[in-house]
């Protein structure tokens, strides 16, 4: 498939990404603010059933229309594929789904390659989509446009946990948001739906997995913005899980020199 045929069949493929999310929106629901048993994986994060429900539901869904799509999902790993490959993450944002807090989200990305290619945040409980593909991404029917900001001290910067940073990775935290004109914390994927739509500046992450961050790559760039690790080099199947993003290049080029210290 060349770059020319991929690009003219994005909207077929976020088409059926939004029939996949529509699709599982209702187990989601029914699970949220319920008594769920939570077991730790061997990397210490939580699952519940609902995560390995509806991924399930979504890799069934993905098999029955692309067979020769590859899957690689967070709860039961990959398949193999030609070429194409979905990464979901059912639940992001576990944690907070567990305690009630609305803005976890469904993760799905389509990568060629291993590079993003098409992705799409969906927050269910507050009916919140971005949509992305080269170029664009679209929030509410209109397009997402990342904020104009270009200085560090301007900048609105999100987390979704500090206590993910240790050692040298939060002293790098602490001078990128302290130097920031504000610092929120808390939202996972809801985070970046919020910095492609202007809403804030900078977030930075670290211990994250393919399928945490894929999906986030075509939403920000789609919109505008930057979204790379800690080094400036692209995100891939590969990256260290330390993630930086940011409205501008000119806004990333400074959090970048911050973090690198």
């Amino acid at each position: 498939m060349t770059d020319i045929e991929l690009l003219d069949d994005a909207d077929l493929y976020l088409s059926f990404a939004g029939e996949l999310l529509d699709a599982v929106k209702p187990m989601v629901m029914k699970y949220f603010r319920t008594s769920l048993d939570v077991v730790l994986k061997s990397d210490e994060s939580p699952v519940t059933i609902a995560d390995r429900a509806i991924e399930r539901a979504l890799r069934d869904r993905i098999e029955a229309r692309f067979p020769d799509h590859g899957i690689y999902g967070e709860e039961m790993g990959a398949k193999p594929g030609q070429t194409l490959t979905w990464i979901i993450d059912p639940i992001d944002g576990t944690k907070s789904f567990i305690t009630g807090f609305p803005l976890f989200g469904t993760l799905i990305a389509l990568t060629r390659e291993g590079r993003p290619f098409c992705g799409v945040i969906d927050v269910p409980v507050t009916g919140e989509r971005w949509i992305a593909k080269p170029g664009e991404t679209m929030f509410g029917g209109r397009r997402a446009k990342a904020s104009g900001c270009s200085t560090i001290a301007e900048a609105r910067f999100y987390t979704t946990s500090p206590d993910m940073f240790v050692g040298e990775e939060a002293a790098a935290y602490e001078r990128l948001s302290r130097a920031a004109r504000m610092r929120r914390f808390g939202g996972d994927c809801y985070i970046y739906g919020l910095l492609a739509s202007g809403h804030c500046d900078i977030a930075l992450e670290t211990g994250l997995q393919p399928y945490d961050y894929m999906a986030l790559v075509p939403v920000l760039e789609g919109a505008g913005g930057c979204i790379t690790d800690w080094s400036g080099a692209p995100l891939s199947m590969q990256s260290d899980g330390r993630v930086l993003a940011s409205a501008t290049p000119a806004l990333h080029a400074q959090a970048l020199a911050l973090i690198d210290r």
